[in-house]
């Protein structure tokens, strides 16, 4: 392709059964660059600029795709069929129990032994809608996940696109239809680090959420709580690392924040489509770089990357320890097919799933 052209493209190598890895990158042409790839739909980097133009990868990425295939940490990756843990790996649904395979400890996690993250997806440009959205690159993934695919029912049709508009956002649209009634939680996993580099504890966090759900020892939810009076308490800005270390039950069962708040959802700011509400707000002061968190779903996963334990090797060669990097997973609540209370997140035929993220980045 030209070096005009918003897309480029580079072969990163071949899968065990085969299949050629191609990586794509899209550039807003304003500061935005983000590539993906064919495997899991992972987003291998995500460059910003700072408050100075300079840019980095804000995402935590690995160096080869054989790394990716054999020791991937959910890095960038789509998540499902169901995001975050479900109980047991198991659930009913109009009277019939579904067993799931357990991959973490007791339960399943982040749709099970092979989730949506170490599946292969057809990935390709989205040429720019001329009349609509003349502004914007994007590019479209497709995956159909098999009838019985990790012992999830029904066969599953998902489109996941990534778009990059000139207002330095990144969008992530979900869509999806199944033949047979199921369960269906996505999300995405990136580990984000706006320095580009080193701690996250020095990053500044605000979730507009006054409820989260607390977990048991297997960090499935045992309910739904109030944060006040809590380190959980993210509703006016906060360095991650001022009470990451407080002795909170909650802290030192998940040895850091893994838990899903319950967003009080104000409606976002003019400018953004309808339907979304603000999910977080991450800042980190030297850089300058802002990056707002927008979503029409119900919860937020803050994760502050508590089981990096330095046997990983990041995609610049650096060391990757606890701390480097943190997830913010828009989505339904963890375990929600075992608890009538939260929000529902069976998907029956004949209906469309259809979700939304937005990450709008800036500079202070």
């Amino acid at each position: 392709m030209p070096s005009s052209s918003p897309f480029t493209s580079r072969l990163l190598g071949t899968l065990p059964d085969g299949r050629e890895v191609t990586e794509y990158t899209i550039d807003n042409g304003h500061g935005l660059r983000l590539s993906a790839m064919n495997h899991g739909g992972i987003v291998t980097a995500l460059q910003v600029p700072d408050r100075e133009g300079h840019r980095v990868n804000v995402v935590l990425g690995l160096p080869t795709l054989a790394d990716y295939v054999a020791r991937n940490p959910h890095f960038g990756t789509i998540v499902g069929r169901y995001a975050n843990r479900i109980a047991a790996g198991r659930f009913t649904l109009d009277g019939h129990v579904h067993q799931l395979p357990v991959n973490d400890g007791p339960n399943t996690l982040h749709g099970g032994l092979k989730g949506f993250g170490a599946r292969w997806w057809d990935i390709a440009p989205v040429a720019p809608d001329a009349a609509n959205a003349p502004d914007e690159v994007a590019l479209a993934l497709h995956y159909t996940s098999a009838d019985g695919e990790e012992g999830f029912p029904g066969t599953l049709h998902v489109e996941v696109r990534y778009t990059l508009s000139a207002d330095g956002c990144w969008r992530i649209d979900y869509r999806a239809q199944s033949d047979r009634p199921t369960v269906l939680n996505l999300s995405h996993h990136d580990y984000f680090n706006l320095a580009g580099g080193g701690s996250v504890l020095d990053h500044e966090l605000m979730l507009p959420a006054s409820r989260y759900t607390p977990v048991d020892a297997t960090l499935i939810p045992t309910g739904i709580a109030d944060v006040t009076g809590t380190p959980f308490d993210f509703r006016t800005s906060t360095r991650i690392g001022a009470r990451i270390r407080m002795p909170h039950e909650q802290l030192v069962r998940a040895r850091g924040y893994d838990h899903n708040w319950v967003l009080d959802r104000a409606d976002a700011p003019p400018g953004l489509p309808g339907g979304l509400a603000l999910a977080a707000r991450l800042a980190h002061p030297p850089s300058g770089r802002v990056m707002e968190v927008f979503t029409t779903e119900p919860g937020v996963q803050f994760y502050s990357g508590n089981f990096l334990d330095g046997t990983l090797v990041g995609s610049h060669g650096e060391v990757v320890r606890q701390g480097d990097g943190l997830c913010l997973e828009t989505q339904h609540f963890p375990d929600a097919p075992n608890h009538p209370d939260f929000p529902s997140t069976v998907l029956r035929p004949g209906e469309v799933f259809e979700s939304r993220t937005v990450h709008r980045f800036s500079c202070s």
